[in-house]
Parts: structure tokens; sequence; C-alpha cells
């Protein structure tokens, strides 16, 4: 990618995320890599493009200004580089990609949609599975991609795309079905629903950090069977916001005191050496945020 377009991607990421850090993580750069390259725009344009404080960064007035024509060059270098792609015969191929639930269900519909606009005769494989699987098909591979939770365990290219918050799922006539937010205390006093996706239970990190021990009546992989449970009054769970989308039973959805979330992100064995229409699907990815798409 033209290294002035790499620097227009990081001024609009950082803008969309609020922080150089969740840009980084985005684009695959480090935090000092992206800070840099707005340095240098702010350098080169000598103009202040952000405003940098505790809370993130926000734009400047000037910033404000400059922004559209950064996202218009973008746009425009897309298109270029289909026309390259079309030149050079990508109008067929195959991306492999390996998913778990939520994202199959709730992601991929609107991405491959919007995706398949632009490249109409790619086809995709679809391998469903929890994130041990997943990584094991990427490292064998099986799958071009997969869609897994940040960090990886081994040595992986990732892509980070978004922050999944965890919430506390309860049955309706549960005694603190009207709490403002879930006491974590109480994690520990009820019956549990746990959702395992792979090595480890997706909020075993909360429990291990604030030394909770559920009482664990119930382990799965299906997060709708968790959510049956729970509807039936058996006990309570957490579940990622994701995986609550447009769900047909009658539970209720509450934060913790203390936030939680899980990143997703993208992950393959090597990014440089993957086919061109898988390239191009990472890409899009990039210059694409996921709440766009969803």
């Amino acid at each position: 990618m033209d290294k002035n377009i790499q620097k227009y991607l990081a001024l609009i990421k950082t803008v969309e995320y609020g922080s150089f850090t969740k840009a980084a993580e985005a684009l695959n750069y480090s935090q000092s890599g992206i800070s840099r390259m707005i340095n240098d725009l702010e350098v080169e344009w000598r103009i202040a493009l952000l405003e940098r404080g505790r809370s993130g960064v926000r734009l400047t007035s000037e910033g404000l200004k400059v922004l559209p024509f950064a996202q218009n060059v973008c746009n425009e270098y897309q298109k270029l580089q289909m026309q390259i792609d079309e030149l050079h015969g990508l109008e067929s191929g195959l991306i492999r990609i390996g998913t778990f639930s939520s994202v199959a269900t709730h992601w991929l519909p609107n991405i491959i949609k919007v995706f398949q606009k632009k490249y109409p005769n790619i086809d995709y494989e679809l391998l469903l599975g929890d994130y041990t699987e997943i990584e094991n098909w990427i490292l064998e591979g099986r799958v071009d991609c997969g869609f897994l939770r940040l960090p990886t365990p081994t040595n992986l290219d990732t892509i980070f795309l978004e922050e999944d918050k965890l919430l506390v799922i309860l049955p309706e006539n549960h005694p603190l079905a009207d709490c403002d937010r879930f006491p974590l205390k109480a994690l520990g006093e009820e019956p549990f629903m746990l959702l395992e996706k792979g090595a480890k239970a997706e909020i075993s990190g909360i429990f291990e950090q604030y030394n909770i021990t559920p009482k664990v009546q119930f382990k799965t992989l299906d997060d709708y069977a968790i959510m049956s449970m729970v509807e039936s009054g058996l006990g309570i769970s957490i579940l990622p916001e994701l995986i609550l989308k447009r769900t047909p039973y009658q539970i209720v959805v509450k934060e913790l005191e203390i936030p939680a979330h899980r990143k997703i992100g993208l992950a393959m064995k090597d990014k440089e050496s993957l086919p061109l229409a898988v390239k191009r699907f990472l890409d899009y990815l990039q210059y694409r945020s996921i709440s766009e798409m969803s």
C-alpha cells in the first residue's frame, strides 16, 4: 500500500476508534507507528489534526475539514485497486473462513453481501467451530483466515476488528432483574451456565481477576442452549453481546458493575502469502468498520 494511503488510513481509523491503540490493533501496526504517521501528516500539512487527551483523541477543527478528503482518497484507492484486480483477472476465487456461531450469524452475511457487490464471482467456504478448532484450521491450512478472540495463543498474523461486551443474562423473575448493573460478587452465588468456546472459557478472566468461584451447573458450546437454560430458571450466565442480538428467549440482559469485553479479530498464518482474493477481503475489512456492515 502507498505510504501516503497508509497515513490517511491511520488517521481515519484513529478518529473512528478514538484511540491510537485501537487503530494500531485494527491496522496491525504498533501504537507508536500510528502516532508517527499522524505526526508526519501534521508536519507535512502544517496543521494540528488531533487533540490528544487522557480520554482518547478527537479531531481538531482543521482535522474535521480535511478528514472527508482523506476518506475520499482512500475510497478512490480502493476503486483503483479493484480495477487493477480486474486487469489481473481477479474475477473468481475461493475464500475459506473459520468462524464461530455469533460472527457467522450476525456479521458475515452483511460482510459477504457488501463484498460480493465488488467481487461477485468469488466463492466462500465457511467452517463453524470453537476458538481452538479455528486456530488449528488456520495452522493446518484448512482455512485461509479465521475469526478468533484476541490475543491468540499462537503466533498468527491478526487484525483487530471489534470489542464485544460480555453481559450477564438472568431469568425474568430473578431478584436482580431490576438492578442497574449486576454485582460481581453475585456471580459466585448463583447456579451458573458456562459457555465454552475452546480450551479456555470466554469469561475465565473475569473469575480469575476478581477471585470468583462460579457454581457451574452446566457447560456447553451452544449459545442458544445457555439462553434456554437461563430462560427456564436454571441459573445465570455471561454471554457476549453479539450472541444476544435478536435473541428469541425471554431473558434479562445486564451489564456487569465493572464492564468486561472480548476482542474479536481475524487471524491468518501468513498475511503476505495469502491468495489475492483473500488479501482483498482483508483489505476490505480494514477499510470498513464492522458497525457499518452489521
